[in-house]
């Protein structure tokens, strides 16, 4: 609940303090008398910060939509005294410009209500000065106050404080495409090339998370003002794709060569992969950083593999040994890394090929089978499918299925596969079976039992969709689950028949007895 003075549950004193606000500046802005208003609302800044940041809103956005800011600039070849006006102008002025330190020093060191207020007044006031500029300008036509804009972003990427949650707000103000453009203009300029606090490159990650990418590659106009935060204005504003791209890659120039501690760089290969890798000029210079992170264990390696695999198949790298890298990643710590689902889907591309010698791929079919006896049981049927798929491409593998020298079904006594081998050309796979899959018919899931019954039935004529198969598992099934055991509760013993109560409640002699009178 919000009430008059603008806060959640405000206090009576707040509310006094609020209306009393309101009415000096009603004063202000009726006439110049009032004047010191001004001085007065700003005084009470540190006692009532949201009350006066909404004032301070209301007053200048009036002020710069009436021009009472402007100052006409004149050449004089006298000294004279100025006029009351000019100093009237003069003094608004630095009024205002104490008002923007003020506003900016509430976003970095107020609670969190504070801050995304002052984030929204700066927004108002930045939007109001687009419209209205305070100095004359040479060229007519649409303007964008980048002295305002910068402060800000540098106040979101604070090198002391996570931002977090003024970043998200600050999405709504970049939804406008000016605000968008002038905030990529702004990005090269704020990212330095040297070693930066480990909270401004998390707040300069989430920024470019959160923002939008250039689309595209053709420059485009955009011609309705009513869609830009500081129009309309005469002249359209112009959208250059060239330049928005050029920053992006600047400012990830830039990024690549920081140290990053494992958190950072695990945000930094997302924000890389999901976002901006493919707007990349040059992406095949990403290949060192990937190379080392691939050698990073867990959700880290994972995610490097995903960047590789995109190197590999869209810009033609050669990497030799990217198949032995893969083999070792399957080991019993993936099943508790929340990237687990990813490594699945890029391992089955990796090994979607037919020419794949048959000594490799059955060596990642014996890994992944043996790693069924301790993976929890959505994964295990992640793996059949998967080990399906690769017998399915590779038929001389049905071998595998029954060897006579692959060990015991029940101990894989006698197994020749070297699991603790990390090179899958000498793991002995070959000379094994898959004897962990036929063990788990017996399993005590009957689904997970069901599906390794494959193993002994002619194989189906079509891969396995491993996507879908993975949108699935986990959450998805856990869900789904649930709605079905939801159908089967009983809520009540007598199914009623009608609006009236069932038979024998008590409440219905007393509703007879009510009803009667």
């Amino acid at each position: 609940m919000t009430d008059a003075s603008g806060l959640p549950g405000a206090t009576t004193g707040q509310r006094a303090m609020s209306r009393l606000l309101r009415q000096r500046a009603q004063e202000f802005l009726a006439s110049r008398k009032h004047a010191n208003n001004l001085v007065d609302i700003i005084g009470h800044w540190d006692e009532s910060t949201c009350l006066c940041l909404l004032t301070i809103e209301t007053i200048f956005a009036e002020v710069l939509k009436r021009g009472d800011m402007y100052l006409e600039r004149s050449i004089t070849l006298t000294i004279s005294e100025p006029s009351p006006e000019s100093r009237y102008v003069t003094w608004l002025r630095n009024c205002y410009e104490e008002v923007w330190k003020k506003i900016l020093v509430s976003m970095e060191k107020y609670r969190s209500i504070t801050q995304l207020q002052a984030l929204t007044t700066a927004t108002k006031l930045l939007a109001e000065e687009g419209k209205a500029p305070l100095e004359p300008r040479d060229q007519a036509g649409y303007y964008f106050p980048l002295n305002r804009l910068k402060p800000i972003l540098m106040t979101l990427l604070s090198p002391e404080k996570d931002n977090a949650n003024l970043i998200s707000r600050f999405q709504e103000i970049v939804e406008y495409p000016d605000a968008l453009y002038y905030t990529w203009k702004c990005l090269p300029s704020l990212t330095p090339k040297r070693q930066p606090q480990e909270i401004y490159i998390k707040n300069l990650l989430e920024l470019v998370d959160k923002i939008p990418l250039p689309k595209g590659d053709e420059e485009s106009k955009v011609s309705d003002n009513k869609e830009l935060l500081c129009g309309p204005q005469d002249a359209t504003f112009t959208w250059d794709q060239t330049a928005v791209k050029r920053a992006l890659n600047k400012v990830w120039g830039c990024v690549m060569h920081w140290e990053l501690t494992p958190q950072l760089h695990k945000q930094l290969l997302l924000v890389l992969l999901e976002r901006v890798m493919p707007h990349l000029e040059k992406p095949i210079l990403l290949t060192d950083f990937l190379m080392d992170s691939l050698d990073v264990d867990g959700p880290v390696g994972v995610l490097a593999l995903q960047g590789v695999f995109v190197l590999v198949t869209k810009h033609n790298l050669e990497y030799p040994n990217i198949f032995t890298k893969l083999y070792s990643m399957f080991e019993p710590e993936i099943f508790h890394t929340k990237y687990k689902a990813r490594l699945f889907y890029l391992s089955d591309l990796f090994l979607s090929s037919t020419h794949l010698p048959e000594a490799l791929v059955a060596a990642f079919a014996k890994r992944l089978a043996r790693l069924t006896l301790v993976a929890p049981p959505e994964d295990i049927l992640i793996i059949l499918l998967f080990v399906g798929n690769l017998l399915l491409r590779h038929p001389g593998l049905k071998r595998l299925i029954d060897h006579p020298q692959g060990g015991e079904v029940a101990s894989g006594a006698g197994d020749p596969f070297l699991m603790e081998e990390r090179d899958p050309l000498l793991s002995n796979a070959l000379l094994s079976s898959l004897w962990e899959i036929r063990a788990l018919q017996w399993h005590i899931l009957p689904s997970i039992a069901s599906a390794a019954r494959f193993i002994r039935e002619p194989l189906p004529s079509v891969e396995y969709d491993m996507a879908s198969a993975l949108e699935r598992t986990g959450g998805h099934l856990f869900d789904r689950e649930l709605k079905n055991k939801v159908r089967d509760i009983m809520l009540t013993f007598e199914r009623p028949n009608s609006m009236a109560l069932p038979k024998g409640e008590k409440l219905l002699q007393y509703w007879q007895l009510t009803s009667t009178h």
